[in-house]
């Protein structure tokens, strides 16, 4: 699943191809049969088009070109850069487990390689297929976001690139997919820091020039834990579910490991102009939820009507409410949008227009008690004559306020429970004006006869 890890991963790479005017390719590495399924791969897909990472190429699946793969592997084989390794699972957990007694790291000891190899190959063993590493020297490459980078050789043991059904491994897999692809820059997660320098080794076995890489910081859970799925380590459809704009996701993954200059917010196309790897932190990011939450209610503020209108249908009728004869939706998000952090909390605010009120009996104790319901009596009185519309409103409830010597809080506050069960609204004016004189006056009549508060 994307999550946003890969997520930012992907952004990343976007945006630096886009930036230099490069192509920004999409592949499948699917030769991981248990790991991969084609839910996944829809997810991952489904999930790029949500945050509109627009690719150049592919997608491109490995299972799709596994002949190439068996072509160069049998090149491998016939120079001797790799070897058929009949080491079986029992066999090489002893070895790994000596050597962890003896202090030693764990790694294959070449026991297989050609010139060690002793008697027959054993017949109930299908070999693995391994890449013969340099034994001497360094690898050494300069990291675009960590600079220099040198590992010897003595570290690195001999790698299977094959499995035994001839399937490739993935660092034998992507480098052919990166020459072939012709592949200029590589931007992963530091994860893969390890791998690199196998993978170099490849390309130069093969006589092929290797990328550029760089490695990008981990992202992590704002206590500096590694991100589990209570922090946020979820599909990033999940954030979709969970009523964040893509562009507010977009914008805030952009954020998260790269600067420029104080600039918090900011477009697709000026991330595309500013971006560059010079900007990109070495030290891990840590994601902070509450501020995607504000910077998505950033967005939720600046988002054309009509489209929250859109977005938020499905989350009111999911909620109970009925669109239908009610106030217009684009009329609704315009009211409320300024204090919704995302379409969830925006179409939990809009029931108020579209569900009858549920009315809390201590609310009702509280707000319409005796000095409440004279309130909503006097506004009742004047209701049928008002020309509905938000001025008026305006101006009927501020004469109720004079004429019963109170103060606005204590006249507002009772209409609000009437009408809407609640005590924190927009403006009552406002509320008032897109519910509708009709509904107003059928909420207030079912308020009122409700029995008063008893008291002694």
């Amino acid at each position: 699943m994307l999550h946003l890890g890969t997520a930012r991963t992907a952004l990343f790479c976007w945006a630096f191809a886009r930036h230099h005017g490069g192509k920004f390719i999409l592949r499948i590495e699917d030769t991981d049969a248990e790991r991969s399924t084609e839910e996944a791969v829809q997810v991952i897909l489904q999930s790029m088009r949500w945050l509109e990472l627009d690719y150049d190429e592919g997608p491109v699946r490995q299972t799709e070109r596994l002949e190439r793969y068996r072509e160069v592997l049998e090149q491998m084989l016939a120079d001797g850069r790799a070897y058929r390794c009949y080491a079986s699972k029992q066999e090489l957990d002893v070895l790994r487990d000596a050597q962890i007694v003896r202090n030693e790291k764990p790694r294959y000891d070449g026991r297989w390689r050609p010139e060690n190899a002793r008697g027959v190959t054993p017949p109930d063993v299908k070999p693995v297929f391994r890449f013969r590493n340099p034994d001497d020297g360094d690898v050494q490459w300069n990291d675009l976001v960590k600079g220099p980078i040198a590992i010897s050789n003595r570290e690195l043991d001999d790698l299977v690139i094959a499995r035994s059904d001839w399937m490739p491994t993935y660092n034998f897999a992507v480098v052919v997919d990166d020459a072939d692809m012709r592949i200029s820059h590589v931007l992963r997660g530091e994860e893969h820091v390890n791998n690199t320098p196998r993978q170099i080794n490849l390309y130069r076995a093969l006589d092929w020039n290797p990328p550029q890489f760089g490695h990008l910081p981990l992202i992590l859970a704002p206590d500096g834990s590694k991100m589990s799925k209570r922090h946020g380590a979820v599909s990033v459809l999940q954030y979709d579910e969970d009523g964040f704009l893509p562009e507010a996701l977009f914008n805030y993954l952009a954020r998260l490991g790269w600067s420029h200059g104080d600039a918090e917010k900011f477009t697709r196309g000026q991330l595309v102009e500013w971006f560059d790897l010079q900007h990109v932190n070495r030290a891990p990011a840590q994601y902070n939820l509450d501020k995607l939450l504000w910077l998505n209610g950033e967005y939720i503020k600046g988002c054309d009507d009509r489209r929250l209108a859109h977005l938020v249908t499905a989350r009111v009728e999911a909620r109970g409410g009925d669109l239908a004869g009610g106030a217009p939706l684009t009329a609704v998000v315009a009211l409320l949008k300024d204090r919704s952090r995302t379409l969830n909390e925006l179409a939990e605010a809009a029931l108020l227009f579209y569900s009858k009120p549920s009315f809390d009996q201590q609310l009702v104790t509280e707000h319409l008690n005796e000095s409440g319901r004279r309130v909503v009596r006097a506004f009742r009185d004047r209701a049928s004559a008002l020309v509905w519309e938000r001025g008026a409103l305006n101006d009927a409830i501020r004469q109720i306020v004079g004429e019963l010597k109170l103060k606005m809080p204590q006249v507002a506050v009772p209409l609000r429970v009437a009408v809407t069960g609640r005590t924190q609204t927009p403006s009552i004016d406002a509320v008032l004006a897109l519910i509708g004189r009709d509904v107003v006056l059928e909420r207030i009549d079912s308020a009122l006869a409700m029995h008063p508060p008893a008291t002694r």
